[in-house]
């Protein structure tokens, strides 16, 4: 298998990077081929532009998504880009792994989707969920917060945490067709001891040792809607 995994965290010694590198180690060890991304580190930029396309459809108007698809068509998008893009096809398994700043994902992961998860390849008209760019490729997320699994739930004081990565699990991976694995979370890391870190790196160890035999999480499907994306009624004959 094929693995490509996104790092986005600015300290390389932090818990998230441990988790980054454990990931790599672990799947090398089981025989997958690995590529990281390491989007603070590589100097990866973040913010879309109009800079992104080296020969534009619309000089005078920039309407990204409609350039995005003409620059991957050309071949004329950004050189990082491009790389990016190439990793993202190389790959079985897609793995976002960061902290979680302010309920989200770091803007430097948001602005990596923005970038290379272009219209046309990945998404684009009704091309999305089951009839997305990326299906037949899985995708996990890897996270630490600095909450407990108690502050997180339907009656916690934060809500469940599937609330709080639903732009990202939903709106983004299985928007985009990719088979949403459940995510991996490194709770309360920077209040808790050495040993208890090391415990989380073990389970997580053991979590990608199980990927084959991970239920992944339930998502719409084309098939269940009409022309127009309403819901089809269910015949009652």
């Amino acid at each position: 298998m094929n693995v490509f995994i996104v790092h986005a965290h600015p300290e390389p010694r932090s818990f998230s990077s441990a988790l980054c590198w454990t990931a790599t180690e672990q799947l090398r060890a089981l025989g997958h081929e690995v590529r990281v991304s390491d989007l603070y580190a590589d100097g990866f930029d973040p913010v879309a532009s109009a800079a992104d396309f080296g020969a534009r459809k619309n000089p005078d108007y920039l309407v990204y998504a409609l350039e995005q698809r003409h620059g991957y068509e050309a071949g004329t998008l950004a050189e990082d880009i491009r790389g990016e893009v190439a990793k993202l096809l190389w790959c079985d398994l897609l793995i976002l792994n960061f902290p979680v700043f302010w309920f989200a994902p770091p803007a430097m992961l948001k602005g990596w989707i923005d970038r290379v998860l272009i219209s046309g390849l990945t998404y684009g008209g009704t091309r999305f969920y089951d009839r997305g760019g990326l299906v037949g490729k899985r995708a996990m997320v890897s996270l630490t917060l600095g909450g407990r699994p108690h502050m997180f739930g339907p009656d916690a004081i934060h809500g469940p945490l599937d609330d709080m990565l639903r732009p990202l699990l939903r709106g983004t991976l299985a928007y985009t067709g990719l088979t949403v694995l459940p995510p991996f979370v490194g709770w309360h890391v920077p209040y808790i001891s050495e040993a208890e870190r090391a415990q989380i790196l073990v389970d997580y160890r053991r979590h990608l040792t199980r990927l084959d035999t991970l239920a992944p999480l339930r998502f719409p499907s084309l098939d269940d809607f009409d022309a127009k994306l309403h819901p089809k009624v269910a015949s009652h004959v």
